[in-house]
């Protein structure tokens, strides 16, 4: 269930753990964060580095976007073992699936009572997913996504892979629902342990729903490329916003 038996003071109690003890970073252009929600957060992955670095530097609550078998318990130990144990950490069979039924047994009850949303791959359950998001907005919550497609190949030079563009779609479902327009920040994840803001993209009802699904998802994917690379120092300064237009695909 989103939120889970966890409260807010709790969550930036573990959030302060997890910056102390794993993070230790610095958040950049912290003023072009929002005073409340309801909000869209969309960063780059960077591995495990970027949900870890998300989650320290921001000071707001965040319900993250998740892939669903994180948060069940019979199917995190396989996903784990394969996505991150063996992939991440080179560790083979019959080792690996020990170390990821070790793992799975801490992160998904904690990930659970953090309130992350199940992102499910069949279509029919991926309702659920939008639905549980819809709630969370319509409460003024923000949600943080990841919407790299891991399919396809990254950028050699900021190792983001291109996005998907279904996270769009929330703009067009808040903005049926409540008659208001949905502000999507973008995040900048870098291993020097920054994390940058970037100006928010607000979802425009006047536009015909998949260009505007394809206008958010060009812009936050061109600003958070912009951001990375600033941050590794061959970009605009840290105070950019947005300020190149982006083709939208026909």
């Amino acid at each position: 269930m989103p939120g889970g038996p966890l409260n807010d003071s709790t969550y930036h109690f573990l959030r302060f753990l997890l910056d102390a003890n794993l993070w230790g970073g610095e958040l950049l252009n912290a003023d072009h964060l929002p005073s409340s929600g309801p909000a869209v957060f969309v960063s780059n992955h960077l591995g495990a580095l970027g949900p870890i670095g998300v989650i320290s530097s921001i000071p707001i609550r965040l319900y993250p976007w998740i892939i669903a078998d994180m948060v069940d318990s019979r199917l995190a130990p396989d996903y784990l073992r394969v996505d991150f144990v063996e992939r991440e950490l080179g560790l083979r069979p019959p080792w690996s699936m020990a170390l990821a039924r070790l793992i799975a047994a801490i992160s998904t009850p904690l990930l659970r009572s953090v309130g992350c949303v199940p992102v499910y791959r069949e279509a029919q359950n991926l309702q659920t997913t939008f639905a549980m998001s819809l709630s969370l907005l319509q409460q003024g919550k923000c949600l943080l996504i990841f919407p790299e497609d891991p399919r396809l190949p990254a950028d050699p030079l900021t190792r983001i892979a291109p996005f998907k563009k279904g996270f769009a779609r929330l703009g067009e479902r808040y903005y049926r629902q409540s008659g208001t327009r949905l502000p999507f920040y973008p995040l900048a994840v870098h291993e020097s342990r920054r994390v940058m803001v970037g100006q928010p993209v607000t979802y425009d009802p006047l536009n015909p729903r998949a260009d505007e699904r394809l206008r958010i998802k060009h812009l936050m994917e061109h600003s958070i490329r912009e951001m990375y690379l600033a941050l590794s120092g061959g970009g605009p300064s840290p105070d950019f916003g947005l300020t190149r237009p982006v083709e939208v695909e026909g």
